[in-house]
């Protein structure tokens, strides 16, 4: 059973079992502020699991693709990817502990072949200073499936990870742990779990490689180690308490369940295998490098290792609509396919290479995504035109660093080429090193000083961005801000009412508005759209704003966008009043103070492109001319 198998399987598996497939979110999520990309399988949930009714209803199960740019330095072991797939079941109120644990072991051992003598468990030791018992149920029932298996599973109390680097496995399959390993929250450990959240404990799964793979630096081999022995490859969140005003916790009435299980790391379970980059969804792209390079995997591990990962992440970044660019989304995407050209370095890939390489990942997902299949060529065509940018880039920083390195390297120079010409600070040092110049004594120092001025500039250019897409407050990004809102409008009467935004983005161009729906819009549909706004444009419609309590925003009928969280209090923006009141979205602004100010200088609005954003998302784009 390959990858692709997996992930098919896991699907039907619990769609057996009456749960509704839903669609993936995008990697960007750009009406959400807090997170640059879809970090986790339950982040597009969330709302979900805090009390929201999802329209798909109580038991759903997807496979989310996600990005997580921080890992970016630790790729290139065997295990750490900055792109992955979370294999995701969730239950809003109907199953708990008992049927997540005994499917999920099931879906292990009888459909993937896992052998459960290579399979652990954890959970929750308990606080008993905020009254939170030892979660013995869940570790009852784990104890009951392993020994329908034959296997008489002990429970051994570890609490802590340290713990566990000092005493070991002691004959254990079963673990308990403190709250920093077993307990989920939106804050992290019980200290730091938000007031009138949900929480509670999680039971993560182990698989174990062997012995053989155990580094003992790490001390003494037990689940939550990072020796190399075992691979975490779900994670089970009981969410069944709220934290108090006064810090305490109460059961909840209505308990859910979140689970997440690591497509890669299933499938490298599956092979036996500690080297995700071994699995049907990467193999092929490594064979490709070898191809290239004319070098092989064995002998060049992390270069090829980074090389994959970075090129497969670029390729879905491209999918959802994300381009290279020098802040924000775009740079990491640039920093991705930069760090690719610097490690080909290392195999002697000089030349281009992405135009071999791209078609080979796309291609690994065009059955599974029909939005990969319908944007390769232009997937292709950006990664590429990226690739021979930074070729000219290459060069002229080359130049730059002869120059520089007359009187020696030093940390401020190093930044002006990473900051100026692209170039990761790792391809500098190389260089210098290849051309005998002379790391300055303090280089590290003063680059990582520039590094935290130019940081310190993003935050706070950041704060003057509004949110919901908006560049900026120009009167032109007034006008198309209204204008998004009177298409979301009309959407939702021509498409269906099922129409939720999912993203927007504002320039003083164009509007681009991206929403769920399973199908293309038609052309008739969106000239349908087109006149609607139009016609509400004329009406002159008063728009106003008011604050209201988040709970009434809601029962008065106020939209909001897919993935946003809100406060107590929500600003509603209205256009229109009465019988003629036809919006109604939660939001911050700015707007125009009537919609005919839209029509002036005898323009009117209109759709200039629809297209697919990613699987189930559709995207609109319009201007005002």
């Amino acid at each position: 059973m390959n990858t692709q198998e997996i992930r098919q399987a896991y699907l039907r598996f619990f769609q057996d079992r009456q749960h509704e497939r839903i669609n993936r979110a995008p990697l960007v999520l750009t009406d959400d502020p807090t997170t640059l990309f879809t970090g986790s399988g339950m982040q597009p949930l969330l709302p979900y699991l805090l009390g929201k009714d999802h329209p798909a209803g109580t038991k759903l199960v997807n496979s989310q693709t996600c990005l997580r740019a921080q890992d970016i330095e630790d790729v290139g072991d065997n295990r750490h990817t900055t792109y992955f797939e979370m294999l995701g079941n969730w239950s809003m109120g109907e199953y708990f502990k008992k049927q997540q644990i005994e499917w999920f072991f099931e879906f292990l051992t009888e459909v993937v072949g896992l052998d459960p003598n290579k399979i652990y468990a954890t959970c929750f030791i308990g606080d008993e200073a905020n009254g939170i018992p030892r979660d013995d149920e869940a570790a009852e029932i784990w104890k009951e499936v392993f020994a329908k298996k034959g296997i008489d599973a002990k429970v051994v109390d570890l609490e802590t990870a340290e713990n566990g680097d000092k005493l070991g496995m002691q004959g254990g399959r079963i673990f308990f742990y403190n709250d920093k390993e077993n307990w989920w929250s939106r804050g992290g450990g019980i200290a730091d779990t938000p007031i009138g959240d949900p929480c509670g404990p999680d039971s993560e799964v182990f698989y174990d490689f062997g012995e053989q793979n155990h580094d003992p630096s790490f001390g003494e081999a037990h689940p939550a180690s990072d020796s190399g022995r075992f691979m975490e490859i779900g994670n089970q969140v009981f969410m069944q308490y709220r934290r108090l005003e006064d810090g305490s916790f109460e059961p909840l009435e209505r308990k859910n369940v979140d689970f997440g299980g690591g497509l890669e790391r299933i499938a490298a379970a599956q092979m036996d295998s500690p080297d995700v980059f071994k699995i049907s969804l990467l193999a092929p792209i490594i064979e490709k490098i070898e191809e290239l390079s004319g070098k092989k995997y064995e002998s060049n591990t992390a270069s090829m290792r980074v090389i994959a990962d970075h090129l497969r992440a670029a390729t879905f970044l491209a999918v959802d609509g994300c381009a290279p660019a020098n802040k924000e989304q775009g740079y990491v995407m640039r920093r991705l396919l930069r760090r690719a050209i610097r490690f080909a370095f290392d195999l002697g890939l000089e030349q281009n290479f992405f135009a071999d390489i791209v078609p080979v990942v796309a291609d690994l997902y065009v059955n599974d995504y029909p939005e990969v299949a319908e944007q390769r060529e232009a997937i292709i065509a950006t990664l590429v035109k990226e690739e021979k940018v930074f070729r000219q880039t290459l060069r002229k920083g080359l130049k730059q660093l002869e120059k520089f390195a007359a009187d020696g390297l030093t940390g401020v120079e190093l930044f002006t080429l990473y900051d100026t010409y692209g170039f990761p600070v790792e391809l500098s040092t190389e260089e210098a090193f290849k051309q005998d110049i002379k790391l300055s004594e303090n280089w590290r120092q003063e680059f990582d000083e520039k590094m935290a001025e130019q940081r310190a500039r993003s935050q706070t250019a950041a704060k003057g961005t509004f949110k919901g897409g908006l560049g900026g407050q120009t009167m032109a990004h007034k006008k198309l801000h209204t204008a998004n809102h009177l298409m979301y409008a009309a959407l939702k009467k021509v498409v269906g009412e099922h129409v939720t935004q999912h993203g927007s983005n504002i320039t003083e161009e164009r509007l681009r508005f991206d929403f769920n729906n399973d199908g293309k819009v038609t052309r008739d549909q969106l000239d349908e759209v087109e006149t609607l706004v139009n016609q509400w444009i004329e009406w002159d419609l008063p728009v106003s704003f008011k604050e209201y309590p988040t709970e009434e925003a809601f029962k008065m009928g106020a939209v909001g966008a897919f993935g946003d969280r809100y406060g107590d209090t929500v600003k509603v923006y209205q256009m229109g009043e009465g019988d003629k009141r036809v919006s109604f979205e939660i939001c911050g602004g700015p707007h125009v103070d009537h919609t005919g100010q839209l029509a002036e200088d005898d323009k009117a609005f209109k759709i200039t492109k629809e297209g697919a954003s990613s699987a189930g998302i559709r995207r609109v784009k319009g201007i005002l001319q």
